[in-house]
């Protein structure tokens, strides 16, 4: 019979495939498995409506052959078969899918669903073989149909002979060339690997010889090679099983076969969605964090399936990167899927699936939080920074969704607590949440700035990752309380009496604390009487968004520019050192300047900056001591 060409569009179309459209060759052998599951679900639903048919799932199945010596690799299907009027509609025009009308003819409920697009799928299989011959017998008929090709030259299509029902489709292997190696597709534990990342769900047996040893027979430490007929795929996956009939042990032993990580989920979520669309999800908190997990070399993402098989390893689109430590896969029958199979066009769909399981994670995390908080806690030391970039990224936009799911150290309990239960009982007279903000917990209780808030009976929030005070930024404000920095300038903590106290003492050192911010000029915004000082002697505080701590944390970023928070040095006008201020601005102008930049040095030591001359520094102690 003489040779067809493909049509236009089909040769373009074509050549791209031969030139592999796919970024993964391996990805033909899901191809074309999908197309003989689908096959043998075609007798399925003719059985449905022909009451001359039984279909007996233990009759069906999809073997694989491998014949190294003339490189060919042969899949078989136990499935419907096609006619030759249905070779040519099928594969001599690229992307007709069979499939994909039956589908559309044929919608059923039951578990029995079409998901190739059997013109495109199959000619993935370019990408590895310089031939592709398809032998099929059609249920019911008589005749069988031989169609061939090389490749985009074109096809024919001849009578044959065939004993049985199906379709058996030759894959001559390419020969290997410098930059590829195609032997790797005629090795059996090559393919088992494929079909088990792939196909390891298709309903269906998959059936192949499997090599094995066993001793050989009169002897003792002698051993023969043997091969025997094995089913490489598991078919039932657990996501279509009742919760019921599974275990926490099937659900740890799940994330363990794939590979999800090395320890043992925290907590697992089961999720069988049947509205506005349809989906089955295992989804794992993980207990510890991956050693990459902050580094760009991470790559969040949920396995996506469609109908049991996989179409994505890492799909990023159906997880918000706050939620990227989540572990698991998506199977469903409503997606979208483009002419490679493997990449998604973001439709209606998977929107809708990626807002349900945010949803879904967000309600289970507060589950835990609510009753298990010994495991919340776990997980939040390992994933609640995540949380807070959450927070802060994207300009606040996710606050809503997460505040209230973070944890900070308490002064109360030294202990962490939500912002939830800090408002609950702060007192009444209280006006913000009041944090502190240092490299550690015992630096941040050391500070001086702390005792003012501490002596009023209020709770402070530590703060001891370098993105807390910019989450808390993008918040503003948890149940109509602002937050407030304990070294900010105004902590609302006095009283009208205190106030006046403290204007006065102001007024009444003005022209000592004018003389010591003229010694600081560029370094203090202003000296003033501290509000908040008892034991200490000094400190800093600040005006305005930027903290102290924010400014050491920018400032420590690469190609960082010069960032300054507006400081104020505040004096404890009750203190001994302060006596010995006003002596040395009544009588000794040198020793107030050096009096002035210790204090000012102590002050940065303190909140953990960098003294600007050390050498200097020492000096002026040295000076004091003789």
């Amino acid at each position: 019979m003489a040779k067809k060409e493909f049509q236009a569009e089909s040769k373009r179309l074509l050549d791209m495939m031969i030139n592999s459209i796919y970024t993964q060759r391996e990805i033909f052998l899901r191809e074309l498995i999908s197309n003989s599951s689908d096959a043998i679900d075609k007798i399925y639903y003719r059985a449905l409506t022909d009451d001359s048919l039984v279909f007996n799932k233990e009759d069906y199945f999809i073997k694989l052959t491998i014949d190294k010596e003339n490189r060919t690799l042969t899949l078989t299907d136990t499935g419907i078969g096609m006619t030759q009027e249905e070779l040519e509609n099928n594969l001599g025009v690229i992307a007709k899918s069979g499939s994909l009308a039956f589908k559309k003819e044929n919608e059923a409920k039951d578990g029995h669903n079409i998901i190739g697009q059997f013109g495109v799928g199959f000619y993935s299989a370019f990408m590895v073989a310089d031939k592709l011959t398809v032998t099929s017998k059609t249920l019911g008929s008589d005749e069988a149909w031989k169609w061939e090709s090389e490749g985009a030259d074109g096809y024919t299509i001849t009578p044959a002979e065939k004993d049985s029902v199906g379709t058996e489709i030759v894959l001559t292997i390419k020969e290997n060339t410098e930059e590829d190696s195609y032997d790797e597709f005629l090795e059996e534990y090559r393919l088992r690997s494929i079909i088990k990342k792939y196909s390891d769900f298709i309903r269906y047996p998959i059936k192949m010889d499997v090599t094995g040893q066993r001793p050989k027979e009169g002897t003792e430490n002698e051993f023969e090679e043997y091969q025997e007929e094995q089913t490489v795929n598991s078919m039932v996956p657990i996501w279509r099983k009742n919760k019921s009939e599974l275990t926490e042990e099937d659900y740890n032993n799940f994330y363990m076969e794939k590979r999800y990580g090395f320890d043992k989920p925290l907590k697992h979520l089961h999720i069988s969605a049947d509205g506005a669309v349809v989906y089955n999800a295992i989804l794992f908190i993980p207990e510890n964090t991956p050693f990459d997990y902050y580094t760009k070399e991470y790559e969040k993402g949920l396995e996506l399936y469609s109908n049991g098989v996989l179409i994505m390893d890492k799909c990023g689109g159906l997880l918000p990167d706050y939620f990227g430590f989540v572990k698991g896969m998506v199977d469903s029958e409503d997606l979208s899927l483009n002419i490679s199979r493997e990449m998604l066009q973001h439709d209606r769909q998977l929107s809708l699936i990626a807002k349900n399981i945010k949803n879904k994670i967000k309600s289970q995390l507060q589950s835990l939080l609510k009753d298990e908080r010994e495991n919340y806690e776990k997980f939040y030391q390992a994933f609640g920074r995540q949380l807070k970039y959450g927070v802060y990224s994207d300009y606040g936009v996710n606050k809503d969704t997460l505040q209230d799911l973070l944890l900070f150290t308490s002064s109360k309990e030294s202990k962490l607590v939500s912002l939830d239960e800090y408002v609950s009982r702060m007192p009444e007279d209280q006006k913000y949440i009041y944090y502190a903000s240092g490299e550690s917990i015992s630096r941040i209780e050391k500070l001086p700035q702390i005792e003012g808030v501490l002596e009023k009976g209020y709770e402070v929030l530590y703060f001891t990752d370098d993105i807390d005070e910019f989450a808390i930024k993008m918040i503003t404000n948890y149940k109509e309380k602002e937050f407030k920095s304990i070294s900010s300038g105004d902590l609302g903590i006095e009283d009208s009496a205190d106030k006046e106290e403290t204007d006065a003492q102001d007024n009444d050192n003005k022209e000592l604390f004018e003389a010591m911010q003229a010694q600081l000029a560029g370094k203090v915004k202003a000296v003033k009487a501290s509000k908040r000082l008892r034991s200490h002697p000094v400190c800093l505080s600040t005006e305005g968004e930027l903290t102290i701590e924010m400014e050491k944390i920018l400032k420590a970023m690469p190609n960082s520019e010069n960032v300054q928070a507006d400081k104020v040095l505040e004096i404890n006008v009750n203190h001994d050192v302060f006596k010995s201020l006003k002596d040395a601005f009544a009588q000794d102008q040198e020793k107030l300047n050096l009096y002035t930049s210790l204090l000012y040095h102590q002050a940065l030591l303190i909140e953990g900056l960098p003294i600007q001359d050390p050498v200097e520094f020492t000096n002026d102690i040295c000076k004091v001591m003789v």
